[in-house]
């Protein structure tokens, strides 16, 4: 397998030229297994969202890797900025398209903003995983990720930077070695910007885990 950080504004795949899956068998090693095959990510991000992505090289290992994310025993953490007053922590379980929903969120930091009042730096952890599902639950909460076009508030839609919305880690029991892995990415820079010194305190955080 491999983890690559995916950059913001790029499909993980699909019909369109400029993917993430029609990169790989140009710029990643294959494996020299006896099952090696074309590398393909083993799950999504959206267009806008950055982070850490999950690579197949196998395909006895694409199969287990999807089993994985299929039935939900990959730990995924994310991290976005939201906008707005916002509760300590929560559980928002709102369908979505009908289907049953969960993402956890814990608020960390917040700092004061002219534009927006409050933003909050909020760790984020899906625990199923719907389209658009933590950009839609924090929407139905009314704190918008920033930058988020298509369901943010409208006169609160922050343009030409992004979206803030970052993959950043995994970890699950490795299918075939069956110990426990970590992988993650570490913060886009617009995130630092916004909370630099508290993003400092949660990176040593997690490497001291």
């Amino acid at each position: 397998m491999a983890v690559l950080h995916k950059p913001a504004g790029i499909l993980v795949s699909g019909n369109s030229f400029k993917t993430v899956a029609n990169a790989l068998p140009e710029n990643i090693k294959y494996s020299n297994l006896a099952d090696a095959t074309t590398p393909q990510p083993v799950h999504r991000l959206d267009y806008a969202t950055t982070g850490i992505l999950l690579v197949g090289k196998t395909s006895s290992s694409i199969r287990a890797l999807n089993r994985m994310f299929e039935d939900k025993k990959v730990e995924k953490t994310y991290y976005a900025v939201t906008i707005g007053e916002m509760n300590s922590d929560g559980k928002i379980t709102t369908t979505i398209d009908g289907k049953i929903s969960q993402s956890n969120y814990k608020m960390l930091y917040s700092v004061p903003s002219e534009r927006f009042k409050k933003l909050n730096l909020v760790q984020l952890e899906p625990k199923t995983g719907r389209r658009h599902q933590l950009r839609k639950h924090l929407a139905s909460i009314d704190n918008p990720i920033l930058g988020d076009a298509t369901y943010g508030i409208e006169n609160l839609i922050l343009t030409g930077k992004g979206m803030y919305l970052h993959a950043y880690s995994l970890r699950f029991t490795h299918p075939f070695t069956n110990k426990q892995v970590y992988f993650k990415d570490e913060f886009p820079e617009r995130f630092q910007k916004i909370f630099s010194s508290k993003i400092s305190e949660i990176v040593v955080g997690n490497n001291s885990n």
